[in-house]
């Protein structure tokens, strides 16, 4: 009898520790100080009350898509954050599952649903950055249009990235717009480009470090640039202004999805609508992503240069799906007939 009673005990203790085992669950995201600001202030909370462990994958979004396409098979990533062009190819390539329906999910703007498999988390916007002590040095006149970064005045004081940055990307797709074309039609964008915009350019860059030097040193006055890197430079004191340009602006929509194959199903999808919800749409601002939920509420101060409210309407989403089919043979046309 003895003997029984100790056999159950460790058998109901057996069974006690599983049903209470921390789950452990793999998120790649961003790395540098957005991945400080979720470890630090986002994933804490969700780990104290879903009873998981969270290890953060640092990682560029090109290189998460990657890690995906090699795991094909045998998935160890359960939740992937990344760039929107990257998303949609992530999905195309059957990287992400179906998001689980949530009420939550009516709260985001329909701009940044990916479909059924995947959601935005954060808004960067595309548009332009100028060093308002320059310019004033110069009186020069804020700009307020795509087109005005084509003035002469900007001779080898302008930079953007090249189109292997997403940056880049905005660039050739809003100039194709303002000259008649899209993505469907990116001839006007390349023309005008070639002719109008490479001369002012004294370098293209898609390294955020470079283009924020190349301000510090004041080789350049002005940028294509995206509204969080702006007010990460501005919060460091250097007068950087970032204009929301009167065509409309592209928006970075930052997304996530739950991989397929998942060993915690659950855990990613709560996750997944941990991230949309005001709370933590409110922390994420902190480091310039403007919030994907319209019902999130910010201070003047925080929203100040944000993607939010008033700002998002002048937001231009892109058509992912096409860029993608066209990216290699843009970036041919690119190496040969823009960087020369």
């Amino acid at each position: 009898m003895k003997y029984l009673r100790t056999l159950l005990l460790v058998g109901t203790t057996a069974i006690s520790s599983s049903a209470y085992a921390q789950q452990t669950m793999y998120v790649a995201g961003p790395g540098g100080s957005t991945q400080k600001l979720i470890q630090s202030q986002i994933i804490p909370e969700f780990e104290a009350k879903h009873n998981v462990k969270i290890t953060y994958v640092p990682g560029i979004s090109s290189e998460i898509v990657a890690k995906l396409q090699a795991q094909s098979g045998k998935q160890e990533i359960n939740v992937a954050i990344v760039d929107d062009g990257p998303l949609y190819q992530a999905i195309q390539f059957g990287y992400c599952d179906k998001l689980a329906d949530a009420p939550i999910y009516k709260d985001v703007y329909t701009f940044a649903h990916f479909g059924r498999n995947g959601i935005g988390i954060g808004l960067v916007g595309t548009g332009i950055a100028y060093n308002k002590a320059s310019f004033e040095k110069k009186g020069w006149a804020p700009p307020t249009s795509w087109k005005d970064l084509t003035d002469k005045k900007y001779s080898q004081r302008f930079t953007a990235s090249s189109l292997s940055g997403t940056y880049g990307v905005h660039t050739l797709v809003m100039f194709a717009r303002i000259n008649g074309g899209d993505e469907k039609n990116i001839d006007p964008g390349f023309e005008a480009i070639r002719k109008d915009l490479v001369p002012n350019v004294l370098s293209w860059s898609s390294s955020p470090a470079k283009l924020a030097e190349m301000f510090q040193n004041n080789d350049v006055d002005v940028a294509v640039w995206g509204s969080s890197r702006a007010i990460a430079m501005k919060s460091t004191g250097f007068p950087l202004e970032f204009v929301y340009p009167q065509e409309g602006a592209p928006v970075l929509v930052l997304g996530a999805c739950p991989v397929v194959q998942n060993s915690a199903p659950e855990a990613s999808q709560a996750f997944l609508q941990y991230l949309v919800t005001p709370e933590v749409q409110a922390k994420l601002a902190l480091e310039g992503l403007g919030p994907t939920n319209r019902l999130t509420a910010l201070d003047d101060k925080l929203a100040a240069g944000l993607p939010y409210r008033k700002n998002v309407d002048n937001m231009i989403p892109m058509n992912w799906p096409e860029i993608n089919k066209k990216r290699a043979e843009w970036t041919n046309r690119w190496n040969r007939t823009i960087e020369r």
